[in-house]
């Protein structure tokens, strides 16, 4: 069963016959008057029909086969399907964030609110751009509903009833690339990039460990309330790192050596709130080993008596009872619970052990005081040594009140306007030198950057030296190999013209015929030339007297002898 595709018509008529009602965009039948008892039977989902072997008993339809598209109604048009079995039109690459699409094959009466028309069932569009000719861009305002704008590709449009060629067109459905659609996209991806930053600067701040809290610098206010705030247990620990910090710095002087001084004095009066707390610990622990050595002989009575009825159970007259299943599980009972009892038995035995050696230790240390006098004149001794160590210490509380006072005192002739004369020269001295050791710093400070600067200049001028030896070792080079070059010019200009000249040529001749080519020519050198070279140029002396003459010939030929 084949059918044209020019012909709609008689597509529709294939489809009603089928039992297929015209479907819009949505999947609702669009015509009322359907009457499905005249088709297939109800449930089942429409069929290809131009599928090939399409039987009374439709075959089950497989993944390879396309979806079937249905006939769309609309008001002022109608699209017809495309022909199942072509192939699916071809479609460019998906731009990022793609939300216009480009439709051609538009009939040449299509107005904008066909359009409309057509494509607003498959989302809200934004714009319409149209074209004098037959094709337009269309952008929604999501972006899966270019997917549903896709579905139409292939479509045949007819508006109305009309056959008008005009009125008639295939839809081609294509995405578009449109900058506001890509600037959209990649404002998108970098707020979803800018999130992901947010999100993990707050991930790593919170596994960031806390920084500690930054040291104030020292003056006379905070050395005040952190005095106070060693005295305070609850707030000693961060006022003795402050204080740590401040020596370390080297911020003690002699102004405010006291000041340090109390607050020290402070710090080792903590040693008794902690010893005091250390004891207070201690004997929490003893009492919770009592408490726990008074549990753990109960615990260990209570396994007594289980393990003394597993042994009863043992016994012949009840065991005989017993089932052989029964027997063996009592077997293991008992034993694990043997086993646990002699562990707890053990480490009640090793707490007692600890025990007597400890009271042992402690009769060893009271035996030698009930024995001899020695023993009693140690512990005088010791008794002493433990007052005195209370009297230095109480000593050091006093002397730290003193300095209290006495820096009470200084504040309150600070605010006194008279001062002495000594105070007045002490000053003077004091900001003298103070003055001086600026200005000590300051020429050092320069120094160091003169020696800087001009280790700076000396790296510069060893770097330049080095690249004028290599130039020069350059240009040496290049000298030697233009003097080598000319040298065999010469030799070879020499060579040709004594060889037209068999009978010799003087030196003057030779260099009148080179000055010619060369006016820098020097007749030394060409004589010096001539005499390097013994196997190519021979002197010969002609004439006698007067007319005697040293003349040059080329002998370099005469060695070669002929076969």
């Amino acid at each position: 069963m084949t059918m044209p595709m020019s012909d709609p018509n008689a597509w529709a008529t294939a489809m009603n016959n089928l039992g297929m009602p015209p479907m819009s965009m949505t999947g609702q039948p669009l015509l009322s008057d359907f009457d499905p008892s005249l088709g297939l039977m109800t449930g089942i989902a429409p069929m290809n029909p131009m599928m090939p072997g399409l039987g009374m008993v439709p075959a089950p339809l497989s993944q390879d086969v396309p979806v079937v598209k249905e006939i769309i109604h609309c008001k002022s048009c109608t699209l017809f399907p495309p022909n199942p079995n072509l192939p699916p039109p071809a479609t460019r690459e998906r731009p990022p964030g793609c939300k216009t699409v480009f439709v051609g094959g538009l009939p040449e009466n299509a107005t904008e609110q066909i359009i409309m028309e057509v494509f607003g069932q498959c989302g809200d569009i934004i714009a319409i751009r149209k074209s004098k000719k037959n094709f337009c861009h269309i952008r929604f305002a999501e972006e899966f509903t270019v997917d549903k704008a896709l579905f139409l590709s292939g479509y045949r449009i007819r508006l109305g009833s009309s056959t008008d060629k005009k009125d008639t067109g295939r839809l081609h459905v294509d995405f578009a690339q449109a900058r506001d659609d890509l600037y959209e996209w990649e404002c998108r991806q970098r707020m979803l990039a800018r999130e992901e930053r947010h999100r993990r600067k707050m991930e790593e701040d919170r596994l960031r460990p806390p920084s500690p809290p930054p040291i104030v610098h020292y003056s006379e206010h905070e050395c005040s309330q952190l005095g106070d705030k060693l005295k305070d247990d609850s707030k000693f620990p961060e006022a003795v790192r402050v204080l740590l910090t401040w020596v370390e710095r080297g911020e003690v002087n002699r102004r405010n050596a006291n000041n340090f001084y109390s607050m020290i004095q402070s710090s080792n009066s903590h040693i008794r709130r902690l010893m005091s707390e250390k004891s207070q610990h201690e004997k929490e622990i003893e009492e919770a080993k009592d408490k726990f050595k008074t549990a753990l002989a109960g615990i260990l009575a209570q396994f007594e008596q289980i393990v003394s009825v597993f042994q009863a159970a043992s016994k012949q007259k009840a065991w005989d009872h017993f089932s052989k299943a029964q027997r063996k599980n009592l077997d293991m009972w008992r034993k694990q619970a043997e086993e646990i009892r002699n562990m707890h038995n053990e480490q009640l035995m090793g707490i007692r052990r600890e025990e007597e050696m400890e009271m042992s230790d402690d009769d060893m240390e009271d035996a030698p005081a009930t024995d001899s006098k020695d023993s009693e004149d140690s512990s005088g001794t010791s008794q002493a040594e433990a007052l005195k160590e209370e009297n230095d210490s109480l000593r050091c509380q006093l002397d730290a009140y003193r300095n209290e006072v006495e820096l009470l005192k200084q504040e309150q002739g600070k605010n006194q306007p008279i001062r002495s004369e000594e105070d007045n020269t002490h000053s003077q001295q004091l900001s003298f030198l103070q003055q001086a050791l600026q200005g000590m710093q300051k020429q050092l400070l320069k120094m160091r950057e003169e020696l800087k600067q001009r280790e700076a200049e000396l790296e510069k001028s060893m770097d330049d030296k080095q690249q004028l030896k290599s130039q020069v070792q350059k240009l040496k080079a290049g000298l030697q190999n233009l003097q080598n070059t000319h040298t065999l010019q010469v030799r070879g200009i020499i060579s040709t013209f004594l060889h037209v000249h068999p009978f010799g040529a003087s030196i003057e001749y030779i260099c009148s015929y080179l000055q010619r080519l060369d006016t820098k020519i020097n007749p030394g050198e060409v004589e010096a030339l001539l005499s390097r070279l013994p196997c190519t140029f021979r002197q010969e002396l002609t004439g006698v007297g007067a007319s005697l003459e040293k003349r040059w010939n080329f002998c370099g030929f005469q060695g070669i002898k002929s076969t």
